[in-house]
């Protein structure tokens, strides 16, 4: 067959070491998908592929060992899952759209987990609609409390949910739950003081560790949504490392903004001749500094006054 690979990986398809097979990669924005579109998903495996399913390290599913020739039915096949996880499609009907950007991953978030501050697959969505397609090597995780189960300082971009706990003390009976957890589990940000509590303001991380200790609802969590934004980890052969904290209490919209903007930062300094005309974000801050990043990121956007931006940042 003459098959252009290019176009194979535009459509989601991932070139094999099997002569003439394929796999097709589905992936999962928020990680969250409705049992019913397992149904699919398995048809393709059994009818199409060699009846097995990968489930990738990004939230997805890759199933491999199908006939290339078979893609125009496949795409159809699929159809239904894209439209039901709301997919970004280039061409209608055309399968699934492949880029550099990787598939938004995250943790479970607040619907299920009582440590998490937000409901992280509604906003691993609400960036995928924005970022999709793109052909730019960017990869965004979120997790909803410092827990970092998702572990999102390991992505370029690592959302990390906060709250800013609210106190009413006439609710507290001084049982201290919320200062011990706070000293053993968290940063130590909270003292009993005058039979009262008192918060630490520069120490607290935004966890929410006190909201889940206490028994009395002397401490609940803040209306206002709250997120650290880590920048720039990395994995691979090359100078692996961690993301650092870029903007601390920053709110979702800024950071929406602040990605989109990213990808403007990349098309002016992007290394043409990377092979594949790829390049990790990453590596182009290391070639044109933070301070040129921090430009380019924080352009137009209008942050909390909460917000704590970091004036440097060294790997």
């Amino acid at each position: 067959m003459d098959i252009n690979t290019k176009v194979l990986k535009k459509n989601a398809f991932r070139v094999t070491k099997e002569r003439g097979k394929t796999a097709i990669r589905i992936r999962v924005p928020g990680g969250h998908i409705e049992a019913k579109y397992f149904e699919i998903i398995q048809k393709v495996a059994e009818e199409y592929g060699n009846g097995t399913i990968n489930i990738t390290t990004r939230q997805g599913f890759e199933v491999p060992g199908i006939d290339m020739k078979n893609i125009p039915e496949i795409n159809e096949m699929i159809q239904p899952v894209i439209e039901g996880l709301e997919i970004n499609q280039t061409d209608s009907k055309n399968g699934y759209s492949a880029s550099g950007t990787r598939n938004v991953t995250a943790c479970i978030g607040n619907k299920v987990c009582p440590f998490a501050n937000y409901d992280t697959t509604a906003f691993a969505k609400r960036i995928e609609k924005v970022i999709f397609p793109n052909d730019y090597h960017v990869k965004v995780a979120l997790t909803g409390c410092p827990n970092d189960c998702a572990k999102v300082r390991m992505h370029d971009f690592g959302i990390i949910g906060m709250t800013e706990p609210q106190y009413e003390s006439y609710r507290c009976v001084g049982c201290k739950a919320c200062v011990k957890n706070c000293k053993l589990r968290s940063a130590d940000a909270l003292k009993f003081e005058n039979f009262k509590v008192l918060r630490d303001d520069k120490k607290c991380i935004g966890c929410g560790e006190c909201v889940d200790k206490c028994p009395m609802g002397a401490w609940t969590r803040s209306n206002k949504k709250y997120f650290k934004l880590t920048i720039l980890g990395r994995t691979g052969k090359k100078n692996p490392r961690l993301g650092q904290d870029f903007i601390k209490w920053v709110d979702e919209d800024s950071i929406v903004k602040i990605i989109l903007n990213t990808y403007e930062y990349i098309d002016k300094y992007i290394d043409k001749n990377a092979p594949g005309g790829k390049e990790h974000i990453g590596y182009i801050v290391d070639r044109t500094g933070y301070q040129e990043f921090k430009k380019w990121a924080l352009k137009d956007v209008h942050l909390d006054p909460k917000a704590e931006v970091a004036e440097t940042i060294n790997w």
